[in-house]
C-alpha cells in the first residue's frame, strides 16, 4: 500500500488533536471522577503516587525525544527527503525500545523502594502495576512523533481515544470489583492502574498497524544521514527539552515527598491521615489538569508547523502560527481558570457525590488552583515557543526556578499547623507564576516580532472576570431558592450547572462583542469558513 500521509494545517492539526483531547477528557472524567468516589482521598494518594513515579520515568524517556523526531521529520518532509524520514524513524524506534525496556524493569523491580522513598509504602502495588506501561508508551511516543512530524495528527488522536477507552472500560470496573470483594484501597488503586497499562498496549498495537498499512513506498533519490548523525541530532534537540520537562516532574516528585513528609513528621500525622489530606489536594488538582491537557494539542501542532515555516525561512508564517496559539490559549485558559476558582467548592461537591467531606475540603484548594491553571497553560505554550525558536535550554532554568519556589514554600507552609495542606496549592500557584512570567519575558526577548501581551490578554481577562461574576451570581441565586425544597446535593448540582451555563453564555457573547476571536484563528479548522460567516468574524 502506498499512501502519502495527508498534510494538515497548524490549526487543522490542532483542531484534530483538540477534538481527540476533548473526547479523551470526557472519557477521562467518566474514569477519574468515579474513581475518586471509589477510592476517596486516601486511595487517590496511592494512585497518584504511582503516577508521579511513572510520569518521571515517562518524561525522561519520552518528553523531548518525540518532539525532536517530530521536528526533524517535519524538516525532512518539507524538503521532500523521503529516505531521510524513513531513516529517522528506523533509528529512533530502537532508541525508544531500549529506553522503554530500561524504564519498565526499573519501575517493576524497585517498586517497594520507590514507594518508601515517597513516604507512602502502601503505593507499592500500584507502582508495579504501571511498570509495563512505560515500555509501551516509549514506542507510542516515537510513532506519534513520526506521524505528527509529517503534519498528520489523526493517528495520534485515534490512539489517544483508544487508550482512554481501555482505561475506562478495564480500570474503573476492576477498581470497583477489587474493593467490592473486600480487598484493600492500595489493591483497588492497582486495579485502576491496570486499565492504564492495558490502554497503552492497545494504543501501541493500533499505531503499529497504522504504520504498517500506511507505508509510503515512493522512490526517493535523497541520501539519508547516518544513524550516528541522526541520534546526535535527536539527542541535541531532545535532551534540553527532556531536561526542562523532567525537571518539573522531578520537582513534583520531591514536592509530593515533602508534603507527605511534613504532614507526618512536621505535624505528627499518621501515614493514612497524611494520605487523606494529600488526596483532597490531588482531587482538586485533577480539575486544572483536565483543562490544561487541551493546551498540549496546540503545542504539539505548533512545533512541527512553526519549525517547517522557519526551515522555509518563512518568519511571517511562523509569527502568525505563534500569535494564533497565544490567542487560542487566552480564550481557553482565562475563563476556565476564573470559572473553576469562582465555583470551586460547588464544582467539587458536584463531581464527588460519594465523598462530600473530601469535596468540601478540596473546594478551597481548587479556588487557588483555578488561578494557577492560567499560568500552567501559559507555561506549556511558552515552553513550546522557546523550543521552536531553538532556545531549548531556557525552559530548564525557568522550571528549576519555579520548582525551587514550590519546594521551599511547601516546606515552610505545609509544616505550619495553621496552614498545613493549604500551603500546597499556594506553592503550586507561585511555582507556575514564576515559570510563566520568566517564559513570557524570554519569548518577548527572542521573538522577531515582539508579542503585544496587553493586546492579547486584556479583552479575554475582562470577559473572563465578567463571566466568573455572572456564574457565581446565578449559582448563589438558584442555590438559595432550591435549598429549601431539594436535597443538599441536588440543589448544589442544579445551581452549579445553571451557573456554568450562564457563564458560558455570557462569555460567548462577550467574545463576539469584544471581537476577541479572529477569522484567522478558525479559518483552517473544519467548517471554519462557516463559523466565520455565522459569527461575523473579522
Amino acid at each position: 500500500m502506498s499512501n502519502q500521509p495527508k498534510k494538515q494545517s497548524f490549526l487543522g492539526g490542532a483542531a484534530i488533536l483538540a477534538a481527540a483531547v476533548a473526547i479523551v477528557k470526557i472519557i477521562g472524567a467518566f474514569y477519574k471522577l468515579p474513581l475518586s468516589n471509589i477510592l476517596g482521598g486516601t486511595g487517590k494518594t496511592y494512585f497518584n503516587t504511582a503516577y508521579y513515579i511513572y510520569n518521571i520515568l515517562l518524561t525522561i524517556s519520552t518528553a523531548g525525544l518525540p518532539l525532536a523526531i517530530s521536528k526533524l521529520t517535519s524538516q525532512a518532509h518539507a524538503q521532500g527527503r523521503e529516505n531521510e524520514k524513513r531513516k529517522i524513524f528506523r533509528t529512533a524506534i530502537w532508541l525508544f525500545f531500549a529506553l522503554g525496556v530500561a524504564g519498565s524493569l526499573f519501575m517493576y523491580f524497585r517498586a517497594a523502594d520507590l514507594a518508601v522513598f515517597m513516604e507512602n509504602a502502601l503505593a507499592y502495588q500500584p507502582i508495579r502495576a504501571l511498570a509495563p506501561a512505560v515500555f509501551c508508551v516509549c514506542l507510542l511516543a516515537c510513532m506519534r512523533g513520526y506521524t505528527q512530524g509529517q503534519g498528520n495528527m489523526t493517528p495520534t488522536a485515534i490512539s489517544q481515544v483508544l487508550e482512554a477507552l481501555c482505561k475506562l472500560c478495564v480500570g474503573l470496573p476492576l477498581a470497583w470489583y477489587v474493593l467490592h470483594i473486600g480487598m484493600s484501597l492500595d489493591m483497588s488503586a492497582a486495579g485502576a492502574i491496570v486499565g492504564v497499562t492495558v490502554g497503552t498496549v492497545v494504543s501501541m498495537l493500533f499505531l503499529v498497524f497504522y504504520l504498517l498499512t500506511h507505508r509510503n513506498r515512493t522512490e526517493a533519490l535523497d541520501a539519508p544521514s547516518g544513524s550516528g548523525a541522526i541520534i546526535r541530532q535527536i539527542l541535541a534537540i531532545g535532551i534540553p527539552i527532556t531536561l526542562s520537562n523532567s525537571a518539573l516532574s522531578i520537582i513534583s516528585l520531591i514536592d509530593t515527598k515533602i508534603v507527605m513528609g511534613r504532614l507526618q513528621h512536621g505535624l505528627l500525622l499518621t501515614e493514612e491521615a497524611a494520605a487523606a489530606l494529600n488526596g483532597q489536594y490531588s482531587m482538586a488538582m485533577d480539575m486544572p489538569n483536565m483543562v490544561a491537557s487541551f493546551v498540549y494539542p496546540v503545542t504539539m501542532s505548533l512545533i512541527p508547523f512553526a519549525a517547517a515555516a522557519l526551515a522555509r525561512k518563512d518568519h511571517a508564517g511562523s509569527d502568525r502560527i505563534i500569535s494564533s496559539a497565544f490567542r487560542l490559549i487566552a480564550i481557553l485558559a482565562l475563563p476556565a481558570g476564573i470559572g473553576l476558582s469562582a465555583l470551586s467548592t460547588p464544582i467539587m461537591r458536584l463531581v464527588l457525590p460519594l465523598q462530600q467531606e473530601d469535596a468540601q475540603a478540596a473546594g478551597p484548594h481548587l479556588q487557588i488552583l483555578g488561578i494557577a491553571l492560567i499560568f500552567i497553560c501559559l507555561m506549556i505554550l511558552t515552553n513550546a515557543i522557546l523550543q521552536t525558536y531553538g532556545k531549548e535550554n531556557l525552559p530548564i532554568f525557568t522550571v528549576i526556578a519555579g520548582g525551587a519556589t514550590k519546594i521551599i514554600m511547601n516546606y515552610i507552609l505545609v509544616g505550619n499547623p495553621d496552614i498545613n495542606i493549604h500551603g500546597a496549592p499556594i506553592s503550586t500557584l507561585c511555582c507556575y507564576l514564576v515559570i510563566s512570567g520568566l517564559n513570557l519575558f524570554f519569548v518577548w526577548k527572542y521573538s522577531p516580532k515582539k508579542p503585544r501581551y496587553l493586546q492579547l490578554f486584556l479583552k479575554p481577562v475582562i470577559a473572563s472576570v465578567l463571566m466568573g461574576g455572572s456564574a457565581w451570581a446565578v449559582y448563589g441565586f438558584v442555590d438559595r431558592i432550591l435549598s429549601a425544597g431539594h436535597s443538599a446535593y441536588g440543589a448544589n448540582a442544579i445551581a452549579t450547572l445553571l451557573g456554568i451555563c450562564a457563564g458560558v453564555i455570557v462569555y460567548f457573547i462577550l467574545v463576539i462583542a469584544l471581537q476577541i476571536l479572529r477569522a484567522e484563528d478558525v479559518q483552517n479548522i473544519p467548517h471554519g469558513k462557516t463559523l466565520i460567516k455565522l459569527l461575523h468574524l473579522k
